[in-house]
């Protein structure tokens, strides 16, 4: 059986980078009918938090991403391969089991250098301009060197130990054939001086355990690949198949960071973009179908996604495209989704929704051939709870002109005298009044529009009157009487 698993250290929010990484994973299990796992890896003691967890939850969920099996914002667990959260396997002492057998067998060993003296090693080898790696002078302590260190209160690592030749290769998925020469691996550190695994030592032993059938992981890890691959030889374990994804970039090609804008899949939603534009965008960041197929219906993806699209070469942020994407995705909604999604915006921006001329669904949909984002919205509606807040360069256009303060008054009679206050009513009129004055209709539209919105641009102009009402559109109309010429 397919067995994939996502594995974040929680040092902070869910990246892209991180994001696309579990959605890979989602849609390969997805599309072999596998499992899919969520592992916390939070070895990391010193920037390892219980709100990057919480937020890691948040994100998955949002994105749509639901795990098979793995930790739980309950902190239960979900599956028989659990806990699903390295510190607490730290806790049932599963990984110091797996370092007693390697060091019983001499393929590890315990090292007594300080930090201080491995730096101090490292900045001779930079000017001396040798490699950069442990010399490995604890392999052969002696029992007395041993008791020596550990009497001066030294507490030691464990070290792999790592043969000193030939070439260490695999067949990846992705990259084909990957080859590291191992006299420029080094002996890494398997258990830290506190006693916790570090991140090659632990991955080994938990993919291993919770029956791991391919490891779908970004390719920043394709140096730490052939140090896994000793250790699972050294406990007489076969790899998982690996499958290393390219590198996203920012437009200027440089790996995405925050001078490219959000970086997090929190930042994301919070800017209005929706989850389903998301797993589309992600899952184009370094694969492709033979269709080049840009939108995808929902559930189409999990039929479609392969290893074979995904390209060895980095892939490429645009914000634009995802823009344009996540426009593509607001107009696909039904109303009543759009003003689910919307309405948190809505509220957050102070608008009184119960104030609303007419239904707040209606209101909503005016524009959504437009929007871009979900935050778009608020400002796009705000003329109809607040006061009109003119545009300068939209009152220099329409108002100073010398026939705006005639068109404004006589457009008012109009409207004050009309028996239905109905769309198609309105707009009627509206001709005919410009027509019998002898004006063009976008003479008319436009100072008509800019006063009852503030803007030159909007939703349908007489369907936008219709929905605010006589009262209003009249009261609207003398004050921009009073800022027009003529």
């Amino acid at each position: 059986m397919v067995r994939v698993r996502f594995a974040p250290s929680p040092t902070g929010h869910l990246h892209i980078g991180g994001a696309r990484t579990a959605l890979f994973n989602y849609l390969f299990a997805k599309r072999h009918k596998g499992v899919f796992i969520l592992r916390i890896e939070d070895t990391d003691e010193l920037r390892s938090t219980g709100e990057s967890v919480r937020s890691i939850f948040e994100s998955m969920k949002w994105l749509g991403l639901e795990w098979d099996e793995g930790a739980m914002p309950d902190n239960a667990g979900k599956g028989h391969f659990g806990p699903y959260v390295q510190s607490e396997r730290e806790a049932a002492g599963i990984y110091k089991r797996y370092a007693e057998e390697l060091l019983k067998d001499g393929k590890a060993y315990r090292c007594y250098c300080t930090p201080e003296e491995l730096e101090e090693r490292r900045a001779a080898a930079l000017l001396e301009k040798r490699q950069q790696k442990y010399d490995g002078r604890c392999r052969v302590l002696t029992d007395a060197q041993r008791r020596d260190f550990e009497a001066r209160g030294r507490k030691p690592v464990v070290r792999f130990r790592m043969p000193d030749a030939g070439a260490t290769c695999w067949e990846d998925l992705i990259h084909k054939s990957v080859k590291f020469e191992n006299n420029l691996l080094y002996d890494f550190v398997m258990i830290k001086a506190s006693g916790y695994p570090t991140y090659n030592f632990a991955c080994v032993i938990d993919d291993h355990l919770m029956e791991i059938s391919h490891i779908i992981r970004g390719d920043d890890h394709v140096s730490n690949t052939p140090l896994q691959l000793h250790l699972y030889e050294a406990l007489g374990w076969k790899a998982p198949e690996l499958a290393h994804l390219s590198m996203i970039l920012g437009s200027d090609g440089t790996r995405l960071s925050k001078r490219h804008g959000a970086t997090s899949v929190g930042e994301y939603r919070a800017q209005g973009y929706l989850p389903g534009t998301m797993r589309n965008y992600l899952a184009l960041l370094g694969w492709s179908n033979p269709e080049s197929q840009q939108i995808f219906e929902e559930g189409e993806l999990e039929s479609k996604f392969d290893l074979a699209g995904c390209q060895k070469s980095p892939a490429i942020f645009d914000p634009a495209k995802l823009d344009w994407m996540n426009g593509e995705y607001i107009r696909r909604q039904s109303k009543e989704k759009l003003l689910e999604l919307a309405l948190p915006f809505i509220k957050g921006a102070g608008l009184a929704v119960e104030h609303a001329p007419v239904p707040l669904i209606d209101l909503v949909a005016l524009e959504q051939e437009k929007y871009k984002l979900l935050r778009d919205i608020p400002a796009r509606i705000e003329f109809f709870f607040n006061a009109v807040i003119y545009e300068p360069a939209a009152v220099e256009k329409t108002f100073r002109t010398s026939e705006a303060k005639k068109i404004l008054e006589g457009i008012k009679a109009v409207y004050a005298a009309l028996d239905l206050f109905k769309e198609t009513e309105i707009e009627a009129a509206t001709r005919s009044f410009a027509k019998a004055n002898a004006f063009k209709a976008g003479q008319v539209f436009h100072p008509v529009r800019v006063a009852v919105s503030g803007r030159t641009d909007g939703p349908t102009l007489f369907r936008m009157i219709e929905y605010l009402g006589r009262e209003e559109v009249l009261r609207r109309l003398t004050h921009a009487a009073t800022l027009a010429e003529g």
